[in-house]
């Protein structure tokens, strides 16, 4: 007895360090013996960890829960960024994100989902699809690439072009619609990127 529990342990210890490097998702349902944890999102999330210009500081909950849209109407819709976290027929519909995350996804990532379903498929992170340069995706083969919109040229969709183009975009479009905004232009890059 004393052997399995030990060998159990050893285990669980060596499986530890490899968790990070899964998706954040599970297809699977809670085991019998452990309760469903609703989840929640995180207020605050850092990117550009090694970003040249300094790390981004990303209010993740008033992008998710306050009149964040373009409108300024309500929050943005978690698929908006999180794009693969949507049946493949409806993220088709929104070119060149057209990406479902598994393939076979039948829900889309909500708050009230997250919350209140924590055995769905959640999303995955941006960087598993959008790895830095030089380097491989964890859940594909390669870094997406898109075809230019104004060109033929072939953009690689790297972690920091992806972001860049996402959040650069949607600010510039609130911007465009909302005379009652100040925020951050896409030419403003230390108003997000901070030493």
């Amino acid at each position: 007895m004393k052997r399995i529990i030990l060998l159990a342990s050893v285990v669980f210890a060596l499986g530890m360090p490899f968790s990070a490097s899964v998706p954040s998702f599970s297809t699977a349902g809670p085991s019998q013996d452990a309760p469903a944890v609703p989840k929640v999102i995180p207020e605050v999330i850092i990117l550009a960890q090694d970003g040249k210009l300094g790390k981004v500081k990303f209010n993740h909950a008033n992008h998710a829960t306050k009149n964040y849209n373009i409108a300024g109407t309500g929050p943005i819709d978690c698929v908006e960024c999180h794009h693969t976290a949507q049946p493949a027929s409806e993220a088709m519909k929104h070119p060149p994100l057209k990406t479902a995350w598994p393939a076979d996804r039948t829900t889309t990532l909500t708050k009230e989902l997250l919350a209140n379903d924590p055995n769905s498929v959640g999303h995955i992170a941006c960087r598993n699809c959008h790895a830095k340069a030089g380097t491989t995706p964890i859940t594909i083969p390669a870094i997406p690439e898109i075809k230019a919109s104004d060109s033929a040229a072939i953009v690689t969709l790297t972690n920091q072009l992806a972001f860049h183009r996402n959040c650069a975009n949607c600010h510039a479009d609130v911007l465009k619609n909302r005379k009652d905004i100040k925020g951050p232009t896409p030419q403003q890059c230390t108003k997000c990127h901070m030493k």
